[in-house]
């Protein structure tokens, strides 16, 4: 929670990543909404994607929805979107969202349509980019696009580093600051004026972001394609989107997959330890697996392999070295980087080359190609932070902020999160905070202590999803949890279905990575003969382990 490929690194889930802003206007009743006819009655005007090396066949569009909910006149925006048309006799359209939050669907459906191409068999497989997201009034936090910034070259390593510069730089002032300072007040004004910095580029969307709102966008375009009812897949954050639709419009919920569950119930700071487990087990898995082999950057005892990978943190922390992307590569960039390529064992071999290099040669460009956090953008663009779009049209994507994903994170997961705690109560829980962290992980325990603090400063979120979510009164829907998932754990899976009431059924993927759909062929066949179908499987039912 991204092509396929690029979701299974990314994480989709980082729906754990724990960053924010902004407040969503919360559901009105029915009857004291505005009247939003004029949107619902749009149609979509599709036409061949423009760009190079695009997918034969990719179509893309665009539909417009309010910026505010509560008062539509206040002004619009437009939200880009791409589809492949039916091949089959067509049903509709189903709806995917591959996470996030912050992850446009735009450039993940056009690298890795080929995974969804099963489902042209009875359905236009439709995306978007999200509000703030992308092409779509994309959010930013000024980073990493000042006067002296050159267009990137379009090759996707560089991509790849320009983006990761951008992202580190807030979040390195803020690590610094919880790691090394003796008074955390000092890392709570660095994230104050973070925020303030947030606001400042983001735009009029910032303070209507959050996933209410985004499921409201979802009826608008569910509506302009259409359909009666949403037929929804999500993955990762887009299973929270997903059943905060479900919440809103039981009786416009058709067939409905959430894939990789996220909660609805748990505060960032809980969700920051669960994220930081998932991922020391899933390295140790890792270690397990790279000390097989005799190339191995850490030798062939695991054990020992633990203690080299916390000792080249720490030195890189001490002296990062240069990077081909004119940027300093620290220990808790390897982190970041080995963070993402833990979301999927396909990645490992990459993943065991790139340290490999790095060790040895002290060569940053396969690790880095995995710090750029997992995100999509189709060019890595160049948006000055100082002018955001106004009038809520699409933006080129040669002009998305080079910030967007980490931005949008941060807006998207605070903007959902009621829970704001006083800097008096962060600076007394902040000792026994960091040891909880540190006791999940010694190696991401730090860096997810950071991403914990990110919504200070902020406005407080909306508790419409950890209180409203609950009972839904819908047709039944599939819940697919991975025992082996480092970003989202199997127990979300059956306590998101508990809170959903009788119309959810799980199934239990007995795999690993984030998500089933890409990784499990049984996972994949189930969801496919669903959503075309409508053949669910039994409650509790499982699919084996791939190996």
């Amino acid at each position: 929670m991204l092509s396929t490929r690029r979701r299974r690194a990314l994480t989709c889930a980082m729906s754990l990543a724990l960053l924010g802003a902004g407040l969503p206007a919360v559901a009105a009743a029915a009857a004291d909404r505005p009247d939003l006819s004029r949107f619902h009655d749009q149609t979509i005007k599709w036409s061949a994607c423009p760009g190079d090396g695009l997918p034969d066949g990719l179509q893309c569009g665009k539909v417009t929805v309010p910026v505010d909910y509560a008062n539509p006149a206040d002004g619009t925006l437009d939200l880009a979107m791409a589809r492949f048309r039916a091949t089959g006799k067509s049903r509709g359209s189903v709806l995917l969202n591959f996470g996030g939050p912050g992850g446009p669907g735009v450039g993940e459906l056009a690298d890795g349509g080929e995974d969804f191409m099963g489902l042209t068999n009875g359905y236009d497989v439709v995306t978007f980019d999200p509000r703030g997201v992308g092409r779509s009034s994309p959010v930013s936090c000024g980073e990493g696009s000042d006067e002296g910034t050159q267009a990137p070259d379009p090759d996707a390593e560089t991509r790849a580093g320009t983006e990761a510069q951008a992202q580190g730089e807030a979040r390195a002032r803020a690590q610094t600051q919880v790691d090394e300072s003796d008074d955390p007040r000092a890392a709570l004004e660095v994230l104050r004026e973070l925020a303030a910095e947030c606001a400042e580029h983001s735009g009029p969307v910032l303070p209507h972001i959050g996933t209410v709102d985004a499921s409201r966008d979802l009826d608008v375009m569910r509506a302009a394609l259409g359909d009666k009812k949403l037929n929804y897949l999500g993955f990762s954050y887009g299973t929270r989107l997903g059943a905060v639709y479900a919440a809103q419009f039981p009786d416009r919920t058709g067939r409905m997959v959430l894939d990789g569950v996220d909660t609805l119930t748990e505060p960032l700071s809980e969700q920051g330890i669960v994220g930081a487990q998932g991922q020391q087990t899933a390295l140790e898995d890792f270690l397990d697996w790279c000390t097989e082999d005799v190339n191995c950057a850490f030798g062939q005892d695991s054990r020992s392999a633990r203690e080299e990978v916390l000792r080249l943190i720490r030195s890189l922390d001490e002296n990062p070295v240069p990077s081909d992307f004119g940027i300093p590569f620290s220990g808790q960039d390897l982190v970041g980087a080995i963070g993402q390529a833990l979301y999927s064992k396909e990645l490992w071999p990459a993943l065991s080359h790139a340290l490999t290099s790095l060790v040895q040669d002290g060569d940053t460009r396969g690790i880095m190609g995995f710090f750029v956090g997992g995100g999509s953008h189709p060019s890595g663009g160049l948006l000055r932070p100082d002018s955001p779009r106004e009038d809520g049209g699409l933006v080129d994507e040669g002009e998305i902020p080079l910030d967007n994903l980490p931005a949008a994170l941060m807006a998207v997961n605070c903007a959902d999160d009621p829970d704001r705690p006083t800097a008096d109560q962060l600076v007394d829980g902040f000792g026994r905070l960091r040891a909880a962290y540190e006791q999940a992980s010694p190696v991401f325990g730090r860096y997810r202590l950071a991403q914990a603090l990110m919504c200070y400063g902020r406005p407080k979120g909306t508790s419409y999803i950890r209180d409203e979510v609950r009972d839904v009164d819908t047709p039944k829907m599939l819940l697919v949890g991975t025992r082996g998932d480092p970003a989202t754990p199997y127990r979300w899976t059956t306590e998101t279905a508990e809170r959903l009431g009788p119309s959810a059924v799980v199934l239990d993927n007995k795999g690993e990575g984030h998500t089933g759909y890409s990784s499990s062929k049984c996972v994949h066949r189930k969801i496919d003969d669903f959503l075309l179908y409508g053949r669910l499987p039994a409650d509790g039912s499982s699919c084996g382990s791939e190996e």
